[in-house]
């Protein structure tokens, strides 16, 4: 019987998500024969927290299902006991990059992996809080259909499972590392309003995405396809593609990962969205084996953003981003240059060769992203209102800004090349307390 670990992690009051993801791993458990230990990495304050250990305790008690409610205490004891056993260079800044005070999807993630392999299981399958399924004639449309009818084979094998295929005869010997889909309904990113106040601004914001070098033709694709996810056309009927998955067409609601995940963790950057996609760029410029489908999951944002609070917290988050792909965009490009030489011999992906990227990143030169703030102080204080308030809050953090771009993708490099001593290091631990543990 495979295990595989299907993982929730949040910071927000979802009872009705955890409910539902609860549906997908008894889905799972029927009909594929799996062990699913359903992982809900909690940040939440305690009465949250309280709310989700209910809904915890009704989940049915199938004994192929084992649930892992953890709290910031426990996965704390955990990773600290992880990095001790590795040995790892500079311990607290390494727990401090798993386990940050401030948001961050990357680091969430990573911490779904270690734990994963700690318990055993080969493959993780992400969902998030903001988010819900499909339900087609009363039904829900659960993505581990596809995840479990792929994920792990050959790709010759899988190829009997899907639609479509579109892989090269040369990669069919390779095992599918990632199965993934996108989400209908609100944009993933909370910018919509700035596009309904102003189409050009909105083009100038979100082209501050692309390499600078980009024409103007490309930028404006670029900008068309953002965020949009697969639109809002409803599930009508499965599709399935075995293919190089395009990181543009899968969200990380929505997404599995077998092997891959245990070489190369993703960035650890704080209040930066689009922080844990590295992997889907990774597995594309490496020509590995993906399966593209189109169980799209449901995107919706949660009344926090809608706040002055949560408004700014979600600006912020947006600029971080824009100023990552200075370095992102040099080590996505680098990657495809590479191309397959990011693999070993065993087909594995070479973390010393994405280590080494990211570090070259680092010493880039930071113009083009000071005049990515500039557009954005211009862009803000046009929209006016509550984006002009913003545009002042930029203002002031503007040197800090730069600095934490290039401290972002330093730190990441330095994850990547620990992140290998501390999978092992998990395979090796318990996820349950040290003994005499305290919370």
């Amino acid at each position: 019987m495979r295990r595989i670990c299907l993982t929730l992690p949040t910071n927000r009051p979802c009872t009705a998500t955890i409910a539902a993801v609860a549906e997908e791993a008894a889905y799972a458990a029927e009909h594929f024969d799996t062990e699913v230990h359903l992982l809900i990495l909690d940040s939440c304050t305690a009465p949250a927290y309280t709310e989700h250990a209910e809904a915890v305790h009704r989940i049915s008690g199938d004994p192929r299902i084992v649930v892992h409610h953890l709290d910031e205490a426990r996965q704390r004891d955990f990773l600290r006991r992880v990095i001790d056993r590795a040995q790892a260079v500079k311990p607290d800044l390494l727990l401090d990059l798993m386990l940050p005070t401030g948001v961050s999807y990357g680091a969430c993630t990573n911490r779904a992996f270690l734990v994963a392999a700690a318990l055993g299981c080969e493959s993780v399958h992400r969902r998030d809080s903001d988010s819900r399924y499909q339900v087609v004639n009363g039904r829900s449309v659960f993505p581990v259909h596809h995840e479990l009818m792929s994920l792990g084979r050959h790709a010759s094998e899988a190829a009997r499972h899907v639609t479509e295929t579109a892989l090269a005869a040369e990669h069919m010997d390779r095992k599918v590392v990632m199965v993934g889909s996108s989400f209908v309904g609100e944009l993933s990113v909370d910018i919509g309003e700035i596009l309904r106040i102003d189409p050009d601004v909105y083009h100038d914001m979100v082209g501050l995405w692309a390499p600078a070098h980009w024409s103007g033709e490309q930028k404006r694709q670029l900008v068309d396809e953002s965020f949009r996810g697969a639109g809002t056309d409803a599930f009508a009927g499965d599709h399935s593609t075995l293919t190089v998955v395009d990181p543009m067409r899968v969200d990380m609601c929505n997404i599995a990962f077998h092997d891959v995940h245990a070489h190369v963790p993703l960035p650890p950057a704080t209040d930066t969205i689009g922080s844990d996609y590295f992997l889907t760029h990774l597995v594309h410029d490496a020509a590995l084996p993906g399966v593209l489908h189109n169980r799209n999951i449901v995107n919706f944002y949660t009344g926090e953003r809608r706040t002055d609070s949560g408004f700014m917290a979600y600006q912020l988050r947006f600029v971080k981003f824009l100023l990552s792909m200075l370095y992102f965009n040099f080590v996505y490009d680098q990657m495809a240059r590479t191309g397959a030489s990011l693999l070993d011999e065993r087909g594995q992906v070479r973390a010393s060769a994405v280590a080494l990227l990211a570090r070259e990143s680092a010493g880039l030169d930071r113009s083009e992203n000071v005049h990515r703030l500039d557009v954005l102080d211009a862009a803000y204080r046009k929209l006016g209102g509550r984006y002009a308030e913003f545009a002042d809050f930029l203002w002031q953090r503007r040197a800090r800004l730069l600095d934490e771009a290039r401290s972002d993708i330093e730190d990441f490099a330095l994850l990547v090349e620990a992140w290998g001593p501390l999978t092992r290091a998990a395979a090796l631990t318990s996820v349950a307390p040290a003994p005499g543990w305290q919370q």
